[in-house]
């Protein structure tokens, strides 16, 4: 029997049908709703319309009319807009901290109908919520016993707290009292659940008898002046915001570590910005895995901040205390929705691509060959402006004194404004009367979206007369 070519060859395959992005953004249909709400913001729509006609649950004839419809629906949407981030401050809080991967938002998208996040499919029956999470957080974190995820770094130090020791004390050094965004302050947050914070050391100096001293007295006075409550775990906070530098002292996590098994009493350590492992560029910068090895019972961290995924707060540790935690009463309260589980077991599958990561790796060459092109192709539009050295930050709370060297192109400091309110939004670094657009936090395939914005506020940002 004989059977022709195209048999042979099978049926074509519809995706090859899947329109370009060219051919989506150019479409009438399109074109006008991407000059109002700026490229940026299109092309992470066209992205994820096309990755659903490749997984086959669109039909590629419909990927342009899918477009349009969403990009219609965001026009008209009183939410946050997006910003390009060319202030050179990896983590920004006013921005929204970590910004998520291409895989952390195809995850939301795949969350945001019905999805397994208490069912266990194999079996039909009722499954352990975050699961998925959890297993991504112990391969990533083998020194831990087990991992629980609560909605943000804040609320995983209140719960420890509250749950090992409402009602009696936590042994804190003085040093550590911190305050973080908006005016919170540590002390109030912890004590809001019943926990009395106990004093040791003083502000620039605590020393490891500071903490053998207040074991040794046993307790301290209650609120009423009469009640007295135990002393229930020790406490250290990473105060990553600041620092205090001169004639100072700390005690390591490893000998605190000891203080604690000796006392029978567990040790939690705010890690804060939430690395997980020892990075070489952040010497300085406490990560999970090191301070679990060095004794601690339990660490707690943000995981949209160094880690780069959506805002939860990361609990990881002895296996017991992490049950004491999962099981109190405010876990309940605390818990994240299942778009945080999705977007962080994405992020966790491969950190090194985090955003976040990948910008404060870039290197200072690379950052000055795209700030030349960019500031060539301004200066071929007729826009005044220069390169210049810049030096980025981590951001976030974290890693305050380090320096991320890199390269700027300088406005004048009346396109500031203008740029803010443009579309997209590009918010710069206002320094010395100038302008500096800083591309680090950009990833490359939106240079040409940050040219086409600077270029379109010319006329808003030109001198007067």
């Amino acid at each position: 029997m004989s059977t022709t070519r195209g048999a042979e060859a099978g049926p074509p395959d519809p995706r090859r049908g899947i329109p370009s992005v060219d051919a989506v953004l150019t479409d009438p249909s399109v074109g006008h709703q991407v000059d109002r709400l700026g490229r940026a913001r299109a092309l992470q729509i066209v992205r994820e319309v096309q990755r659903q006609a490749r997984q086959r649950t669109l039909p590629p004839g419909e990927v342009v009319s899918v477009v349009a419809t969403r990009l219609a629906a965001l026009a008209d949407s009183p939410g946050p807009r997006p910003v390009l981030n060319a202030t050179g401050v990896v983590v920004h809080t006013n921005l929204g901290r970590a910004p998520l991967g291409e895989a952390a938002r195809a995850a939301l998208v795949d969350a945001s109908g019905y999805a397994d996040v208490e069912l266990d499919l194999a079996t039909g029956h009722r499954g352990r919520r975050g699961g998925a999470v959890r297993g991504a957080l112990l391969r990533a974190v083998p020194e831990a016993g087990d991992a629980l995820v609560v909605n943000n770094g804040a609320a995983a130090l209140l719960l420890a707290t509250t749950a090992l020791a409402a009602g009696r004390e936590v042994l804190v050094s003085r040093g550590e009292l911190i305050e973080i965004g908006d005016g919170f302050r540590l002390p109030d947050l912890i004590e809001s659940g019943g926990t009395r914070l106990r004093e040791v050391g003083t502000t620039n100096r605590t020393h490891l008898a500071d903490y053998e001293d207040a074991l040794a007295h046993g307790a301290g006075d209650g609120a009423s002046g009469t009640a007295r409550t135990s002393v229930a775990a020790l406490l250290k906070v990473h105060p990553s915001n600041f620092r205090v530098a001169g004639f100072t002292a700390s005690v390591p996590v490893a000998e605190l570590a000891e203080v604690a098994r000796r006392a029978g009493l567990p040790l939690v350590v705010d890690t804060g910005s939430g690395l997980l492992e020892p990075d070489p560029m952040l010497t300085d910068e406490p990560d999970v895995r090191t301070t679990l090895r060095d004794g601690a019972g339990l660490v707690v961290a943000s995981a949209d901040k160094l880690l780069g995924g959506p805002q939860a707060g990361l609990v990881l540790g002895d296996a017991e205390l992490v049950g004491r935690l999962r099981r109190h009463p405010m876990a309940r309260a605390l818990r994240v929705d299942k778009l945080t589980l999705a977007a962080l077991e994405a992020t966790l599958r491969d950190p090194a691509a985090a955003p976040v990561t990948v910008a404060r790796r870039a290197s200072a060459t690379e950052l000055r060959d795209r700030a030349v092109a960019l500031h060539r192709t301004l200066v071929d539009h007729g826009v005044t402006c220069e390169v210049v050295e810049h030096e980025g930050r981590v951001g976030g709370g974290g890693a305050p004194e380090v320096p991320l060297p890199g390269w700027a192109v300088a406005l004048p400091g009346r396109w500031a404004g203008p740029l803010r309110l443009g579309t997209p939004a590009v918010l710069g670094r206002v320094h010395e009367g100038r302008c500096l657009l800083d591309l680090r936090c950009l990833p490359p395939e939106l240079d040409e979206v940050m040219l086409d914005a600077v270029l379109a506020v010319r006329t808003a940002a030109a001198e007067p007369g």
